[in-house]
């Protein structure tokens, strides 16, 4: 993909974060992974930039904020307990090579086993989902618990095909998590049952546009945010369907006609808020929250820019 040159200054700049760097470099300058430039930009990720700042909070037990002794512990404060720093952490380009990454996960998952997968019969498609994103991305495709845990979101779809996170009979676009999940893992190892559930969640989404979905429009899912944590938007909902596959479908250029234009002269996109979402007077906050931001809200972001460009490089368009 070819970028405008002070574009891809700007994106592989000398203080742009190296995870960004990365992302730009392999995912739409499609350079190997033995690039010079890839490789600095892989091994700097971790020793400095979010990533770095990230770990150098975590304590020695391998949580942060709050002591890892239940999976409540791990889970809150939202939104930068463990699960919300792992999830993170798993987007911005590390692995389990990390020793940090692997104590912290082994954590994880000792407090949020149950019944061989993670959750339980208690647990939401929304934690669910996002652990599976999570720990495929970290490389523990054989773990003993992603399979049941996988097994576990496909049971949990929706006759619509559409997943929710709380009671109902019905799915909504909100809940994302199951098919990002599905998403990351290797096509190779997608079972015919999750290929079905995959196909029925796309379908889901494509019906509805990615964004129509009640009376009338929903605007924070106008909104560009990162973290995501459970959070959806159009961004979201584009990133999921086309790593899926599903740019081709006519259903899709809606979605995508806004994203376009949302850009800015420039080619960038901004960040425009942190989740939770606050403009939204509708949500009800239970408890205190503490957002996690990597980038200021409302001005131009480089991982939102890269995520709007991936999405644009796999519908192969300009």
């Amino acid at each position: 993909m070819d970028l405008p040159r002070g574009l891809r200054d700007w994106l592989l700049a000398k203080d742009s974060d190296p995870s960004v760097r990365l992302r730009v470099l392999r995912d739409i300058l499609d350079r190997p992974t033995d690039d010079p430039a890839v490789v600095r930009a892989q091994k700097e990720v971790g020793r400095r930039g979010w990533a770095a700042q990230i770990l150098n909070g975590q304590h020695p037990e391998g949580h942060w904020v709050t002591p890892g002794n239940s999976a409540r512990e791990l889970y809150r404060p939202k939104y930068v307990a463990t699960n919300w720093r792992l999830l993170v952490l798993s987007d911005l380009g590390l692995t389990k090579k990390n020793s940090r990454v692997a104590r912290a996960v082994g954590l994880f998952i000792r407090r949020f086993s149950r019944t061989g997968d993670l959750g339980g019969d208690r647990s939401e498609v929304c934690f669910t989902g996002n652990a599976v994103r999570m720990l495929a991305r970290f490389g523990y495709l054989r773990d003993p618990h992603l399979k049941p845990s996988i097994d576990w979101l496909v049971r949990h779809q929706k006759k619509d095909g559409g997943w929710h996170c709380f009671r109902s009979s019905t799915g909504t676009l909100d809940c994302w998590e199951a098919l990002a999940g599905f998403a990351v893992l290797p096509t190779a190892s997608r079972t015919p049952d999750i290929v079905r559930a995959i196909e029925r969640g796309a379908e889901f989404y494509l019906e509805r546009r990615l964004f129509r979905e009640g009376a009338s429009a929903y605007p924070p899912w106008f909104r560009l945010h990162y973290p995501v944590h459970y959070y959806y938007d159009l961004l979201v909902g584009l990133d999921v369907l086309t790593a899926l596959g599903r740019g081709g479908d006519p259903r899709i250029k809606p979605a995508l006609d806004r994203l376009i234009q949302m850009r800015n002269r420039d080619g960038s996109w901004n960040m425009d808020a942190l989740h939770p979402d606050t403009e939204d007077p509708a949500y009800q906050f239970r408890g205190a929250f503490y957002p996690l931001g990597l980038e200021v809200a409302g001005r131009p972001s480089r991982w939102i820019t890269t995520t709007a460009l991936t999405v644009l490089k796999r519908m192969g368009a300009s």
